[in-house]
């Protein structure tokens, strides 16, 4: 038997395929590319609830705790972080209401309309970041 085939149980036999792993190669569809987004987004604002908690409680302490908000508020670098948490949040939940309008029947599952609401959530994620940054500057 050549190494190209696998004899399986029950004297079936299968082609094996072979495996691609190297991710810089593979090319993934839209739909694909977006809910692996929408995952990455969800672990970043678990990650971001830390901070925000972190934040809000400062601001509420005190005085004090407000003001120091305030100037830490004035960096660049944490405008830029807020902005991002923003911006994942906007994606989040606009993928999240994308993968419900799926799942309820809303949007039928074929890939014509999951690349036209892949293709839209990204974009109103766009539109939206920017206005963000309008609003955190």
């Amino acid at each position: 038997m050549k190494n190209n085939f696998l004899k399986c149980c029950g004297g079936k036999v299968v082609k094996k395929h072979p495996i691609n792993l190297d991710l810089r190669t593979i090319q993934f569809p839209i739909t694909a590319i977006a809910s692996i987004f929408h995952r990455i987004s969800g672990v970043l604002m678990f990650l971001a609830v830390g901070v925000l908690l972190w934040i809000l409680g400062l601001s509420l302490s005190s005085q004090e705790g407000f003001i120091k908000v305030i100037a830490i508020m004035d960096y660049i670098v944490v405008k830029f972080i807020f902005w991002s948490i923003l911006t994942t949040l906007t994606y989040h939940t606009l993928g999240g209401i994308r993968h419900m309008l799926m799942d309820f029947g809303y949007l039928d599952k074929t890939l014509v309309l999951g690349k036209i609401s892949a293709v839209i959530t990204f974009l109103l994620t766009i539109i939206l970041s920017i206005l963000e940054g309008i609003l955190v500057w």
